[in-house]
């Protein structure tokens, strides 16, 4: 890994020490940057969570939670954070239950005995890391947070909703996990038609005041809580968006196969 070609991809700049300030904007970097993307998946092309860093960076795409978490433990393993991958299970409002095992990856970084929940692979989360501290609403940019004790095993990161109440986004354990451990519920994502990562396209990319989204043939723009939708005609005004607002070329070759369908990702808008 080239640290200085990732920090450029992410327009990072300053210093590269270990403590939570260079943390804090290398996540923020990341999110405002890198987008949220599942068009491989869309393009039935093969996604190999070890290529994350050459698509991320050299192929400046984007990528979803496992591609964009684990590139990002590689660059923070490198620069000397004490970095590990762990597993998360997502809450499903459809539902009313937690997914299986590896649903999601995530990150913990241990600064000075202080743990910290990073992640920036989870759509509209946390701008900035989340304090590993039980019971405490945290603010961050994209609302308030709290970290709660689920049972023996899991934590329950809890976001506050627009009815000033938390709403459950995941649980999770602090047990560091290997990629090997990813893989089969990375396949899953890719290919089962139960996944909601193959029933539609979906590019999300946090912005200083907001959010862009593209979901199917609908552009949504976030900006100081205003929001406004655009109708996509076809491919072809998908494609200028992707580049123009996500700056992503998709190769010629590729054709998106844009569907019509309900939305069961809204964490992402």
């Amino acid at each position: 890994m080239d640290i200085s070609e990732y920090l450029k991809r992410i327009n990072y700049s300053g210093e590269i020490t270990t403590n939570i300030d260079v943390l804090n904007r290398l996540q923020f970097s990341h999110l405002i940057t890198v987008p949220f993307e599942n068009i491989d998946i869309q393009c039935k092309a093969i996604i190999e969570l070890e290529n994350s860093y050459n698509k991320i960076v050299n192929n400046k795409r984007g990528g979803f939670c496992y591609e964009l978490n684990y590139s990002f433990y590689q660059l923070l393993k490198e620069i000397g954070f004490e970095v590990k991958m762990i597993s998360a299970r997502v809450f499903s409002n459809e539902n009313n239950e937690f997914g299986p095992e590896y649903d999601h990856m995530a990150l913990i970084t241990t600064i000075q005995t202080k743990e910290y929940l990073v992640d920036v692979g989870f759509g509209e989360f946390s701008l900035y890391p989340l304090a590993l501290e039980l019971n405490i609403i945290q603010n961050d940019p994209r609302g308030d947070f709290i970290i709660e004790q689920y049972d023996d095993e899991y934590l329950m990161v809890k976001k506050m909703n627009k009815s000033n109440t938390f709403s459950v986004e995941y649980i999770f354990s602090t047990r560091e996990r290997m990629i090997e451990e990813f893989y089969q519920m990375c396949k899953y994502h890719q290919t089962n038609i139960k996944s909601h990562f193959t029933q539609k396209l979906i590019c999300s990319l946090a912005t200083i005041d907001g959010r862009i989204t593209v979901s199917d043939k609908i552009l949504k723009k976030t900006k100081n809580g205003v929001v406004s939708e655009q109708n996509l005609k076809n491919e072809e005004e998908i494609r200028l968006i992707l580049f123009n607002d996500f700056n992503i070329k998709i190769p010629p070759n590729l054709q998106l196969p844009v569907k019509k369908c309900r939305d069961r990702q809204n964490r992402l808008l």
